[in-house]
C-alpha cells in the first residue's frame, strides 16, 4: 500500500466529568482532544498509514496541546495552519442505562470556523495523496467552509484522489434543509459515502422502512434500499451504513452494511457494552478506508471496519487506540475478551 490519507476538519478540546457524573455534579473535567476527521487520522496512523490532518488551530499553548495530541499517535501535522483566537470546545456528559449521553458545543468563533480559502493550498496538500476524507460536520460549521470543502473535493477529483465522506448530520450545527443543499453539491465529488442509520433520512430524506431509531429498532434489510438509493442518486462507488441498535446508553447492537453497486454485504452484529461511544463512526470510517486502500474484498472490508469500531466503544476518549493485529483478531472471530497472556 502506498500513498497518504488526508483528512480535513476541526479538532476540539473535549471536557468531560469523571465517570458517569452529570455536568451539575462535576467539580473537575477531564481534558482530551478529538473531532471527526482527527479521529480518523489517529486510527489510520495506528494501522501504519501515513495520515495527514488538515485544520487550523490558534498559535498558543492550547492550540499546541491539540497538535501534540495528534503527534503523540503518529499523525502528520505539517499541513496544520496556525492562527485565530480560540480552540473549539465540546462538553460531554456520559450517559448510563436509559439516560442518554449529552454534548454541549462551545465552538462559535473558533480558529477553524473562521478559515478562508487562502489558508489551504489543496494542490500542495494532495501531493502524493491517495485518499481524502471529510465529514458533514465540517461544512456545517458555516462561514467559508462549505466552499472550502468544495474546493478540496474539486482538487482531489482533478488529481485522481479517492474521496470519502461521512454524512454525520448534527442537528445542533445546521438544519436538514441547509445540510441537504450543501451536501448535494459535495456528494457529486464523493466516491465512498458513509452514513449511520439516520443520516440518509436526515440529510436526503431517504428513510429505511420499519425502523425507529429513537426506539432502537433497526430493520437491517431495509437499508439495502437506502444504500442503493444513495448510490444511484450520486453515483457512489461504495456506500456503507453503520447500524446501531440502542438497547440503552450502555448496551448497543453494532453492525454495518456495505454496498458496492452490485451486491450487499452485512457484517456480523456485535452486542457491545459501551465505555465511550464518541468516535465510533469515525473508527468505522478509518477501518473502511484502510480496508479499501489494501484492496480487501467487500465482505472482508465491512467485517474489518465493524470490528475496529466495535473495539473503539471500549476505549475512553475520541481516539481509537487499537492495533491492526487487535482488529484483525476480532474480525476473524476472537470476540471472547479473554485475558491475553
Amino acid at each position: 500500500m502506498a500513498g497518504t490519507v488526508i483528512t480535513f476538519g476541526e479538532i476540539m478540546l473535549r471536557l468531560a466529568p469523571e465517570g458517569y457524573q452529570r455536568f451539575v455534579q462535576a467539580d473537575s473535567f477531564r481534558a482530551t482532544y478529538g473531532g471527526g476527521e482527527a479521529n480518523v487520522s489517529v486510527a489510520l496512523s495506528q494501522y501504519g498509514v501515513d495520515a495527514r490532518f488538515v485544520t487550523k488551530v490558534p498559535k498558543h499553548e492550547i492550540g499546541q496541546c491539540a497538535v501534540n495530541a495528534l503527534r503523540r499517535y503518529g499523525v502528520n501535522t505539517d499541513c496544520i495552519v496556525r492562527g485565530g483566537d480560540r480552540l473549539g470546545i465540546y462538553f460531554l456528559e456520559n450517559g448510563a442505562s436509559q439516560r442518554p449521553s449529552k454534548v454541549i458545543y462551545d465552538r462559535v468563533g473558533s480558529a477553524f470556523s473562521t478559515v478562508t480559502a487562502d489558508d489551504f493550498d489543496w494542490k500542495k496538500i494532495f501531493s502524493g495523496a491517495r485518499w481524502f476524507h471529510f465529514t458533514g460536520i465540517t461544512p456545517a460549521l458555516g462561514g467559508a467552509l462549505p466552499e472550502i470543502c468544495l474546493d478540496a473535493c474539486t482538487a482531489a477529483r482533478a488529481l485522481g484522489v479517492t474521496v470519502s465522506c461521512d454524512l454525520n448530520y448534527r442537528s445542533k450545527l445546521w438544519s436538514k434543509s441547509a445540510a441537504k443543499e450543501t451536501m448535494e453539491k459535495l456528494c457529486a465529488y464523493v466516491d465512498v459515502c458513509i452514513a449511520n442509520e439516520a443520516d440518509a433520512a436526515d440529510v436526503f430524506g431517504i428513510a429505511a422502512e420499519r425502523t425507529d431509531v429513537t426506539a432502537g429498532t433497526i430493520h437491517r434489510d431495509s437499508y439495502r434500499q437506502v444504500a442503493q438509493a444513495l448510490s444511484e442518486r450520486f453515483n457512489f462507488s461504495q456506500v456503507a451504513v453503520t447500524l446501531r441498535e440502542s438497547v440503552s446508553a450502555n448496551d448497543n447492537g453494532w453492525s454495518a452494511l456495505l454496498y458496492d453497486g452490485d451486491d450487499f454485504y452485512f457484517s456480523r452484529k456485535y452486542d457491545i457494552r459501551v465505555v465511550d461511544r464518541v468516535g465510533g463512526g469515525d473508527s468505522f470510517a478509518a477501518g473502511l478506508i484502510y480496508a479499501c486502500l489494501n484492496e480487501y474484498a467487500p465482505q472482508q472490508a465491512v467485517d474489518f471496519a465493524v470490528a475496529a469500531s466495535c473495539l473503539k466503544h471500549s476505549i475512553e476518549g475520541d481516539f481509537n487506540l487499537v492495533s491492526l493485529d487487535e482488529v484483525q483478531l476480532l474480525a476473524k472471530g476472537n470476540a471472547s475478551g479473554r485475558v491475553q497472556r
